[in-house]
């Protein structure tokens, strides 16, 4: 008895030590981003046609993060549509696979900043097949690297589809 509770109190004190790349991660993202971590919820989500990046406060009265939200957002789809992704590269300490491609093929793909209630998104999509694999990986990296368990799998939801009309469909891509 003694032996199993000292395993469980072993396994409790190794869930609670810190992960030290997911804390830097989080510690340079506040600094790039201008908003907490601890008050904002990230997901990145797969679709069909690329993706996106959600963002949004945690407290629906929390204006002020709201607006860094949104006001970050917007500045990095102009970012990103020049092909400028110095911000994940500060974030994550490395260069985000799918970048270079996403580099490149900087003309094949959209990012368009969207408001939502408690912050933004934005909406990445293209028609090219490698820009696609570029964005899927960037964006798995995203989820992998922030922790948010975010399916890594691919959306045949489209975004903005009224819910009486809506079908989810995945498959791994």
């Amino acid at each position: 008895m003694k032996l199993a509770a000292a395993f469980i109190a072993l396994a409790f004190a190794a869930a609670q030590q810190s992960d030290p790349h997911h804390d830097a991660v989080n510690q340079h993202g506040d600094h790039v981003m201008g908003f907490s971590h601890e008050k904002t919820t990230h997901h990145f989500r797969l679709f069909a046609d690329g993706g996106a990046i959600e963002v949004t406060a945690n407290d629906p009265n929390d204006s002020e993060s709201r607006d860094q939200i949104r006001m970050h957002l917007s500045h990095i789809a102009g970012m990103f549509a020049a092909g400028n992704f110095e911000a994940p590269m500060l974030i994550h300490s490395q260069l985000p696979p799918g970048v270079p491609a996403l580099q490149k093929l900087k003309k094949e793909v959209s990012y368009r900043f969207e408001s939502l209630d408690r912050g933004g998104r934005v909406r990445i999509s293209t028609r090219n097949a490698d820009a696609l694999k570029a964005i899927h990986e960037f964006l798995r990296f995203q989820i992998a690297d922030h922790q948010t368990g975010d399916p890594t799998t691919v959306s045949y939801l489209v975004p903005g589809t009224p819910r009486c009309l809506r079908v989810r469909i995945s498959r791994t891509a």
